[in-house]
């Protein structure tokens, strides 16, 4: 992977006592964590704007954001090679935040700020983790400060409106009287359903907006799937200052493959539609002809805190929507608490046996 040198970085210095500005979480502000010195994030200037796929044409680096880039610390000097959007330097602990555009690839449109602050997450884990059963002290610790990492992952939305021309069969159930023999040798009567089908075609017709496509391999999409619905109408135009503080991962599936996945999940909705449309009691489709029109795509930046802890020799991986505090993640079991828990119910069980034949006696 080849390091790209030179890359600008913003300085975010601390106007009041010199350290650093970050994004404060629910605000439109840059504050420092040490003197809380506030700035105002700056103003994108235009709106949130889907782009048609055409436009994808052009790109040559469009199959995925893999080159590194060499970020140079305005604080320190210190420089480190990445490729992600924003980090932290790993000497200061400065904000890195790549600012001019990269011309062969996708670029941001849109970021959903961070809403949900450390304070925040830490007391949606602490829910988390009370209710977990029989989990092992250890998990405790997933909610220590030091181990969450703020991070904004990217994903794809589409819009699209679609026509769909299908053909197949309408099933309409009818009864009849059947008379049998059980297995007393009497005679009993019961209904048999039974299935009419007829020809079915016709025409449907359903407009997507915002379906929204995993744009990064890194996390487990099961996981992040799970941390829906976002609110997307609060996503805000790209603006580098939102990023300050917290790492920024870049896209690593291609546009293209994200909108093969988003046609396979409106097919799956068109379906049900021609479904629908043929009405009855039973459906059948043989084919399904769709036409897609006014396709149109955009990259959004979404916001999660991280928490990975160890348990066993194994690492696990704890997920928080930062608008939401929605909490999901992998967690292991305690044997000791489960071996636990099984011995007090058997020893529950069996006072409730003595009991039952005390009360006989």
């Amino acid at each position: 992977m080849t390091a790209t040198p030179g890359v600008s970085t913003h300085g975010y210095a601390c106007a009041s006592c010199g350290a650093r500005l970050e994004y404060a979480p629910g605000t439109t502000m840059l504050r420092c964590p040490y003197c809380g010195h506030e700035q105002q994030v700056a103003q994108a200037g235009r709106a949130v704007q889907e782009h048609a796929i055409s436009e994808l044409a052009p790109l040559v680096g469009k199959p995925a954001a893999t080159a590194e880039y060499v970020f140079t610390c305005a604080k320190c000097g210190a420089q480190t090679t990445s490729d992600a959007l924003s980090l932290q330097c790993q000497f200061c602990g400065a904000p890195l935040v790549r600012q001019q555009a990269m011309p062969d690839q996708v670029q941001p449109e849109a970021v959903l700020p961070f809403a949900v602050d450390k304070d925040g997450v830490r007391t949606a884990l602490r829910g988390w983790v009370r209710s977990r059963w029989f989990a092992p002290g250890s998990l405790k610790k997933v909610s220590e400060a030091e181990k969450l990492k703020g991070t904004y992952l990217p994903h794809w939305t589409f819009d699209a409106g679609t026509r769909t021309d299908y053909t197949g069969q309408r099933g309409e159930h009818y009864y009849t009287t059947e008379t049998y023999t059980d297995s007393q040798g009497r005679t009993q009567t019961r209904q048999v359903r039974h299935t009419n089908w007829y020809p079915a075609a016709g025409t449907v017709a359903r407009d997507f907006d915002d379906l929204l496509v995993i744009g990064t391999d890194r996390v487990s999409p099961e996981h992040l799937e799970k941390l829906e619905p976002w609110p997307l109408e609060e996503a805000q135009p790209y603006q580098p200052d939102f990023l300050a503080g917290y790492q920024t991962l870049r896209y690593d599936v291609a546009p293209e493959a994200a909108l093969d996945t988003a046609k396979v999940r409106m097919d799956k909705v068109i379906r049900s539609d021609c479904e629908q449309d043929i009405g009855g009691d039973e459906q059948r489709l043989h084919t399904v002809d769709t036409t897609y029109f006014n396709v149109m795509f955009k990259l959004l930046l979404l916001p999660v805190w991280i928490a990975v802890y160890l348990h066993g020799g194994r690492s696990y991986q704890v997920l928080v929507n930062a608008r939401t505090a929605e909490v999901i993640g992998q967690r292991p079991y305690s044997p000791l608490k489960i071996a636990a828990a099984v011995a007090a119910a058997l020893a529950l069980v069996a006072l409730i046996v003595v009991l039952v034949v005390v009360s006989r006696n």
